[in-house]
């Protein structure tokens, strides 16, 4: 959902996973917003997520003025991120669609909310 595009755009450098390939791969995941306008709002902590992906966010380089971290994983991993100023600006590294991810139909709830916060705004 366009983590690491927003990552870049910032300055991050995408790099590959140090802990390689994570397609079709669980995780536990876990989260800190602030609020009830994330993308986590209401979800276990932590929750089971679907990744497939082999890049990631570089820990080191990440944009830490603009954005802030909101989910990750034991080892590190980055796996959301939310716009300081622009909160709305929300992304996710594993994919919510995904049988694996345990809280998907509820993370999409929080994007559909999101959205029409923003369109009534």
């Amino acid at each position: 959902m366009g983590l690491q595009c927003i990552g870049e755009a910032f300055g991050g450098k995408i790099i590959r996973a140090p802990s390689g390939v994570m397609h079709g791969k669980s995780s536990p995941v876990f989260y800190d917003e602030e609020g009830e306008d994330g993308l986590l709002a209401g979800l276990p902590n932590p929750f089971t997520a679907g990744r497939y992906h082999s890049l990631v966010i570089e820990n080191d380089s990440f944009p830490g003025d603009e954005l802030e971290i909101t989910a990750w994983t034991a080892d590190g991993s980055i796996m959301a991120v939310r716009h300081k100023k622009y909160r709305y600006l929300q992304a996710v590294q594993f994919h919510p669609e995904s049988i694996i991810t345990n809280e998907g139909k509820t993370i999409v709830r929080n994007f559909l909310k999101l959205v029409a916060k923003f369109e009534n705004a």
